[in-house]
């Protein structure tokens, strides 16, 4: 019998690649491990998504300065602040990152999908991802990804964005239409880190996408015929363990600096 295909997602796969125990914490077990608590650089980057998604969804008259307040103070979540003060602080920097990036934009500008789940599938996976914005620019598609990190960006994170590239080929599939392009725009510094694939580097892409997902049904065959979990999803240590929702129940976790809920915010330009 053909094996079934390995349905994912960006997430997904990311999570296995960064560490395989985490992964087998978020898809496999059940129930799921307790996670620690919500982060507040989290929090202002899933407001200001929202954000921007619901700008796009205003007609075009409505789409002026004025209307941004009102659309972030909707979306805000606010858990994982120091205290309020902080929290006020940051709502006023994010409103202002808002400000910018959209007056940097032609007023006429219309995206070609806003938040857009695009799909496909190949000899081994079935794969589907919501893009933050599909942008039309000539005969060919662009991915647009929104990034609020602290952290600046540039060309080599779009060039090695497997998310990005998958939800190139994706979208080629989806709307038919050539995508090459993908572009990572940082919302903090205004600056935004591109990349354009050939079809050859996407198809790269593709592969390593399909031998992690090969690498993740191993893994579960592996439990399922007596190995311990613990060693067919081994923890990866590394800087992100401290990061981890699951730090706490994890032994490489645990020996990770503890980091504060608000520990990846932008406070400073």
């Amino acid at each position: 019998m053909p094996e079934r295909l390995f349905v994912c997602t960006p997430s997904k796969l990311a999570s296995y690649t960064d560490c395989p125990r985490r992964y087998r914490y978020s898809y496999i077990d059940r129930p799921m491990p307790q996670k620690g608590p919500p982060w507040a650089h989290n929090s202002v980057g899933a407001s200001v998504h929202t954000a921007l998604r619901n700008w796009w969804d205003l007609p075009q008259p409505q789409r002026v300065p004025g209307s941004l307040s009102t659309l972030l103070r909707a979306t805000w979540v606010r858990e994982g602040y120091r205290d309020e003060v902080q929290q006020r602080e940051v709502f006023t920097r994010a409103l202002g990152w808002l400000e910018a990036y959209l007056a940097g934009l032609d007023p006429d500008f219309e995206p070609l999908a806003v938040e857009r789940t695009v799909a496909a599938k190949t000899a081994v996976i079935a794969f589907s991802g919501r893009t933050d914005r599909i942008d039309r620019r000539g005969d060919e598609l662009v991915i647009v990804d929104y990034k609020t990190g602290r952290t600046g960006l540039d060309n080599d994170d779009a060039r090695g964005s497997s998310t990005l590239a998958l939800y190139a080929f994706a979208a080629q599939r989806t709307f038919r239409r050539q995508c090459r392009r993908v572009e990572l725009h940082h919302l903090p510094t205004g600056t935004v880190a591109a990349h354009e694939h050939t079809e050859e580097s996407l198809n790269r892409q593709v592969s390593r996408a399909e031998a992690t997902a090969q690498d993740i049904v191993a893994a579960e065959k592996s439990v399922a015929q007596g190995v311990p979990a613990d060693d067919a999803f081994p923890t990866q240590p590394g800087p992100m363990c401290g990061w981890c929702d699951f730090r706490k129940i994890c032994p490489a976790g645990v020996e990770a600096p503890q980091r504060e809920a608000w520990s990846g915010l932008v406070l400073q330009r």
